[in-house]
This record gives structure tokens, sequence and C-alpha cells, in this order.
């Protein structure tokens, strides 16, 4: 079993210290950063685009994991690889063709992420999950930091954990939302080796990023 990595969602960060704050996050022991990108359109929120990833690579050696939620994705994919992702992660429901997306994301020598909405079944991106890295499961519905799990996205867990078993893939499972330290262990039960959590990294035990990040990965 792949061991537990640990992606922090700057989305529960201080913005007036974003660079500071993946620099703390790098010291605390993070495996890779989780940036959310909103258009306001694909979820009723806007957050950063290219520009400031570029500013925010500077401040960190750490894998930045992009998760566009835009659409249409397919054009901004360049813009976005330019900027220093190392894993850009795309919604099926956001491309007219997502075989040409992720081929797209691979042209740039990035690693490719599909996501699946709460109410999006595996079967929509079967087919491709040979060409995949990552699978991102969203155990909330996009679009805001501070929600609460979704418990039925653990049976969606399962079977992307099975596919990959049966298979032989080698795409890592991502989960994103809600993510606690009473709700991780099932998570990684279920079959998932990276959590993002924003909330719980942030904010509890006074704000003890170091400890939480370590308490996550305890599971």
């Amino acid at each position: 079993m792949k061991k537990i990595q640990i992606s922090p969602s700057i989305l529960s960060a201080d913005f007036s210290q974003l660079g500071n704050e993946i620099k703390r996050l790098e010291d605390a022991g993070a495996d890779m950063i989780h940036v959310d990108v909103m258009d306001g359109h694909f979820v009723p929120n806007l957050t950063i685009g290219p520009p400031v990833i570029k500013t925010l690579r500077k401040n960190s050696k750490l894998t930045f994991d992009v998760h566009l939620m835009i659409a249409p994705v397919h054009k901004y994919i360049k813009d976005f690889a330019d900027a220093g992702a190392d894993i850009i992660t795309i919604h099926p429901e956001a491309t007219d063709n997502l075989k040409e997306s992720i081929n797209h994301i691979k042209s740039f020598k990035k690693k490719v992420g599909v996501s699946l909405n709460p109410d999006t079944n595996v079967s929509i991106i079967e087919r491709e999950l040979e060409n995949v890295d990552l699978v991102l499961v969203m155990s909330v519905h996009p679009g805001f930091g501070g929600q609460k799990f979704i418990p039925n996205v653990i049976e969606k867990i399962k079977i992307l954990k099975k596919i990959k078993d049966e298979k032989n893939y080698s795409y890592d499972i991502e989960v994103d939302g809600g993510i606690n330290f009473s709700n991780s262990k099932e998570v990684v039960n279920a079959g998932a080796n990276i959590l993002v959590s924003g909330t719980t990294i942030f904010r509890e035990n006074n704000g003890d990023i170091k400890k939480n990040i370590e308490t996550l990965k305890e599971v």
C-alpha cells in the first residue's frame, strides 16, 4: 500500500500571505500543495489563475496539485502548465473530449488527474483510467471550502480501488472535501492514498499545521 500523502488546500490559507503559507506547509511536512482554480461559471466561486500560480511557484519545490474547476477547460491547460502546475486535474463535464484533453496535458509533460463530483459516476471516466495519474474524488460539491463530507462517496472510492487492483492500473486516488481526523481513516481504508484538507489543517489544534498534517498521515 502506498503511504498516505497530504495535499493541503490553500483555499483555507491566508490569501494575503500565500507565499508564506506555502512555505509553512512545506516546513510542516506537506507532500504537495493543492490549488483550487474556480471560474465562477463551472462552480459558483472565483479564485486564482495562472499568474498567481506562477508567482507562488517560486516559493516551493513541492508538487503543485492544480484542480481546474473551469469550463471550457481545454483551452486553458497550456496556461496552467506554463505557470508551473505539476498535476493538472480536470472534470469530464468541462471538456468536449476527455481523451483529447488528457493527451493535451500529457503533451506538456504534466501528470493528469480527472475529478469526479459527488453525483458523477465512475463509468463516465472508466475507459480513460489507464491513461491518468490521479483520480480526484470530490466528497463535497465543488465551489466552497468548509463543507461537510458526503459519506456516499466511500463506495465510489472502493470502486476505483477495485478497478485499479483488478486491471493493475497505477493512478493515485485522492479525496477532497470535508476531510478531518474522524473520517480520514474510513477514506484511506476504502482505497484513497492522497488526502486533500484545508479547514482541518489550518484550523484544528489552534492552527498547528505540522501536528494536523502528522495526525492525518497517521490514520
